[in-house]
Formats: structure tokens, C-alpha cells, sequence
């Protein structure tokens, strides 16, 4: 309602004009659910999706590990484990699994981080991430790495 009818009217005769004016929009403009038909949805239960979320892995001891190693391009220590993002479908505000992490300078997870393309930038280098990644995670979990598959999943998907 403008400014000006709502100054100079009552509240009745502002009631009856917003009403009518209700009405009229009603006709050129129905409601995009019919009323009385209008339900609650509930969120749907994650245990009953068909398609399966990967896990993501945290393992700080792990993580540790792969920090104590050289950088795989220049051989320089300390590194960083850097998370080949690539292994595992994007997440909002998650990395993806610790079993994917390498060991990277600080320089050269910088550089990495920039390059844009990550799967280009070590294709470029010569060096496969995930096959150094699941050797690197077979290290520290020796059982759970012969019944996992996601390592070689990813290994599949680059």
C-alpha cells in the first residue's frame, strides 16, 4: 500500500484496500500450490540414498607421516601433505580424504594451489599423486589398505 493511503486512511479503510488489493492480485497471479495442498517435506535419510557419499578419512597420524617425507619435486624438507583434491567429487567446505595426501614444499604446494588445473600441473610433471598416495597410505595402514578400493577408485577416475 502506498505511503500516501496509509497517511490519510484509518486502519479499516486501509484493511479494506489491502484486502481488495489482495483479491485483485490473487486473479492475475493464482498461488503456485493450491491452498490446503501445501505438505512439509521431510529431509530425505541419508542411510536410504542409493548412491553412496565417499568417506572422508582423517587421520592426523598419518598426516604426520606424510609431512616428514621430502617434497616429491624438489626433495626439500619440511613438507606440507598437500590433499590431491581430485580424488574425490568436491564437497562444500571439505578436503577429501587423509589417504589422499602427498608431501609437498611449501613452495610447491603454493605453486600447485595457483596453477588452477591441478590434474594438468602433475601431468606436466610427470607424476602420478595417487599411486604415490596409496603407497604412502599402505605404509601407515597396512591392513585397511588391501580391503580398501577408494585409492583405487580414484587411481581409475584420472
Amino acid at each position: 500500500m502506498s505511503g500516501k493511503i496509509a497517511r490519510c486512511c484509518s486502519r479499516s479503510i486501509q484493511a479494506l484496500v489491502a484486502s481488495v488489493l489482495q483479491k485483485e492480485t490473487a486473479a492475475f497471479a493464482p498461488p503456485l500450490v493450491p491452498e490446503g495442498t501445501h505438505q512439509q517435506v521431510p529431509p530425505p535419510n541419508k542411510s536410504e540414498i542409493a548412491i553412496a557419499q565417499p568417506k572422508r578419512l582423517r587421520d592426523k597420524a598419518h598426516l604426520t607421516f606424510v609431512a616428514s617425507q621430502p617434497c616429491l619435486i624438489c626433495e626439500r624438507q619440511p613438507s606440507d601433505p598437500h590433499h590431491v583434491r581430485y580424488a574425490q567429487p568436491r564437497a562444500l567446505g571439505l578436503k577429501v580424504s587423509d589417504e589422499f595426501t602427498v608431501p609437498l614444499c611449501r613452495g610447491h604446494h603454493r605453486q600447485l594451489h595457483q596453477a588452477g588445473n591441478e590434474e594438468t600441473w602433475w601431468k606436466s610433471l610427470n607424476i602420478a599423486p595417487l599411486t604415490i598416495a596409496k603407497a604412502l597410505w599402505e605404509q601407515t595402514h597396512p591392513k585397511s589398505a588391501s580391503d580398501s578400493s577408494s585409492i583405487n577408485q580414484a587411481d581409475e577416475h584420472s
